[in-house]
């Protein structure tokens, strides 16, 4: 098209589609959904961590009115023997992990579940167990692959040449907590069973990040055709990548609800098994190495990560793959070495790989201009790559240095002071801080399909734009409908988006800050196709269907969103209390389809890594092989009030070669480098080095500070 008839929906501030619904509480959630006749699961868990289940009695449990089963690993329904370990729930007296799913009832009330559920007793042969994460384990191994797919280790030049004659030189380790996802919203599954023995089908409503990748993993489970799995997901109440793997409380309840003749059953897990089996980010020990000539340029960077898996399944997390990119350096090096251990498996959280990894580099440069005498964001600028430094290819486009600079003017970085601890404001020592970020642009073309239809007596929304995808909480509603009203030229009101249904065309997981990317490429395709068949004077019924097409750009240039993060800090003198009033996000993310849940994400995203700064940890009893503050009375996570001011911005940015679009992931590029740069900041506030998170006042707090 030439000209547009309408005003263009891409780049507008539009209210949010789902915004009331779910305001007035009409938007229904997994586990609102209206079933008949339901009944409630509740599990009972393992309190070892690590042995064998010898016997269950269920029988305080099955006289109670109410209950109508107990299943457990001697009775259930059995699996497919080759299932995923994680999903192979009750198939098995094997016990992995304290937390790990070894009973379960159901029962006509949840009340009646949970009470049952405390009266089933298991006995067990205790196994010793081993849960202690430590860089100096001689069981450390390497992993085949990170996730999803990335080299383990990779090497270029000589690195521990280049560190034994370097200038300037940082050796340190640093470390990150292990952290749990704390949606709003806790996982829950409601299924119900339906077509009889001889041709069994499953409705499942979860809160999923992706309907159609945990309706395969659940159709291989129980062995069924797909199109026999119909997965309901329209809104989920934040997911961070928790609800992007399938766990195994999706499996129990799928179990579970074979054994009541067509009844539904539901399972919301609780807060407190939020910390049990539906994943985690695994901590990390990162030891990083920087070597610079005398004028700061970087000659040899490397990063060797260790980290846990559970001992029964495997996940790596990518820590090291920010320092294969970042910057530019001849002589490089990365490894990730893991320890299996009598643990849950570890899972996606908000940037894996990215948010972690980042942290050990962006401190080290810190350092590293300490070192060299140099402002921060000078190196960081004198260190800038003309090409990726893995791939060799050139950048579809990096303005990570418009980040740095651009945020320096807004933030007032020219008025900085040089040296650390170097301004007192009545009991509070003050320091800012810097820290970059990036996070990669991920594509997966043919992997989308989205079909558009025409529907001649639609009061409105007469363009039907169907896609799989999955919206939680992130505006994919709302971009989807701006998207498809730029490709077919019309106003936005007339788009009705259908989402979050597996009965909907094929869409790949709400992850990696890929959807936008994924679902609108295959949306502007069909919107496209639709135009060149049937005009602008399409009739009712009309339809067409297409995918995200591979243009090859994957394979030309090295593309990802970058951001320069900047920290205000005060530490109290007398107790060591830290405050981080300010907060400064500025972004290159290609085209922001809509500003107003941009920056929603982005800001989000910031507080997230605060809170990873400063407070989150999971606090690992080593004898019971137990996260000890399993709530979120104990598990702090920051509030409104931990920062009075949280600002994103971002640059203009034109790229065409990510999407159609010409946008970039923003889900999670906002959490990355924050925490760097808190740290950072809490240095030059206060003369004190943290390389280990959380920053808590024992850790800053000295009598010296007493002024």
């Amino acid at each position: 098209m030439s000209e547009s008839l309408h005003p263009r929906a891409m780049g507008t501030a539009r209210e949010r589609v789902d915004g009331w619904a779910k305001v007035t509480g009409t938007a229904p959630y997994a586990y609102e959904h209206r079933v008949p006749d339901p009944a409630y699961l509740h599990p009972v868990q393992s309190t070892v961590a690590r042995g064998r289940v010898t016997e269950v009695d269920a029988r305080a449990a099955t006289a109670l009115d109410g209950v109508l089963t107990v299943l457990t690993p001697f009775n259930a329904p059995r699996l497919r023997r080759d299932a995923d370990p994680e999903l192979a729930v009750l198939q098995s007296d094997e016990v992995w992990f304290r937390g790990q799913l070894v009973a379960a009832v159901v029962a006509e009330t949840p009340e009646i579940a949970r009470q049952a559920a405390d009266l089933v007793r298991v006995a067990y042969e205790v196994r010793p167990h081993d849960v202690t994460l430590s860089a100096d384990r001689a069981d450390l191994y390497k992993p085949d692959v990170v996730n999803p797919k990335h080299p383990t280790d990779t090497l270029t030049g000589d690195p521990d040449t280049a560190f034994a004659s370097a200038s300037r030189a940082v050796d340190a380790t640093y470390t990150t907590a292990m952290y749990h996802n704390n949606p709003m919203e806790p996982h829950t599954t409601v299924a119900l069973w339906h077509g009889g023995n001889a041709s069994p089908a499953l409705t499942l409503y979860d809160s999923t990040q992706g309907v159609h990748p945990l309706r395969d993993a659940v159709a291989a489970l129980f062995e069924l055709s797909p199109d026999r799995i119909r997965v309901v997901s329209p809104y989920v109440g934040g997911g961070f990548g928790s609800k992007g793997m399938p766990h195994a409380h999706v499996a129990l309840t799928a179990l579970a609800a074979t054994r009541v003749e067509g009844r539904a059953v539901k399972f919301a897990v609780t807060r407190q098994q939020m910390f049990s089996f539906v994943g985690y980010r695994t901590p990390t020990i990162q030891r990083m190495r920087l070597a610079a000539d005398a004028d700061g340029r970087l000659t040899g960077i490397s990063n060797d990560v260790v980290e846990l898996t559970s001992r029964y399944k495997e996940f790596a997390e990518q820590t090291g793959l920010p320092t294969r990119t970042m910057y530019a350096a001849p002589h490089r090096r990365t490894t990730h070495r893991l320890a299996a251990l009598d643990l849950s498996v570890p899972s996606w959280m908000r940037a894996p790989g990215e948010c972690p990894g980042m942290f050990a580099p962006e401190v080290a440069m810190d350092e590293l201009a300490e070192a060299c005498g140099l402002d921060p964001i000078e190196l960081r600028i004198r260190n800038e790559p003309e090409r990726d430094p893995e791939s060799g290819m050139p950048y579809s486009t990096r303005n990570f240095v418009a980040c740095l600079t651009e945020g320096a003017r807004w933030f007032g970085w020219d008025s900085r002071p040089r040296l650390p601890r170097s301004t007192l404001d009545g009991d509070w020592w003050v320091g800012t801080g810097v820290a970059g970020s990036t996070y990669p642009v991920l594509r997966r073309p043919g992997s989308a399909w989205a079909s558009v239809r025409y529907r001649a007596d639609a009061d409105r929304g007469r363009y039907e734009v169907s896609i799989g995808a999955a919206d939680l909480g992130t505006g994919a509603w709302t971009v989807l409908t701006q998207i498809a009203a730029d490709a077919l030229d019309v106003s936005p009101d007339d788009i009705e988006v259908r989402i979050g249904d597996s009965d909907l065309p094929r869409a790949p997981v709400a992850g990696g800050s890929s959807g936008t990317t994924n679902w609108g490429s295959a949306v502007v395709a069909a919107a496209r196709r639709f135009r060149d068949k049937y005009g602008f004077t399409p009739t009712d019924g009309d339809e067409f269907a297409a995918t995200m097409p591979d243009d090859g750009h994957a394979e030309r240039f090295a593309m990802a969103a970058y951001g320069a993060q900047f920290a205000e800090v005060r530490v109290n003198v007398y107790t060591g209390e830290i405050r981080v009033p300010r907060l400064l996000g500025v972004f290159a993310v290609g085209r922001v389809i809509n500003p107003r849940t941009a920056r929603s994400q982005l800001v989000g995203g910031m507080t997230m890594g605060l809170s990873m700064a400063l407070h989150e940890t999971s606090v690992l009893d080593e004898r019971l092989g137990f996260v000890v503050n399993h709530d979120l009375a104990e598990y702090h996570i920051a509030t409104c009030a931990d920062v009075p001011s949280v600002e994103a911005r971002w640059i203009a940015e034109e790229d065409p070669y990510p999407n159609p679009m010409g946008s970039k992931g923003i889900g999670e590029i906002g959490i990355v480098g924050t925490a760097a740069a808190i740290a950072n900041a809490v240095y030059h506030a206060t003369g004190i080095r943290v390389r280990d998170l959380p920053i808590t006042n024992d850790k800053v707090f000295e009598p010296a500070l007493v002024v």
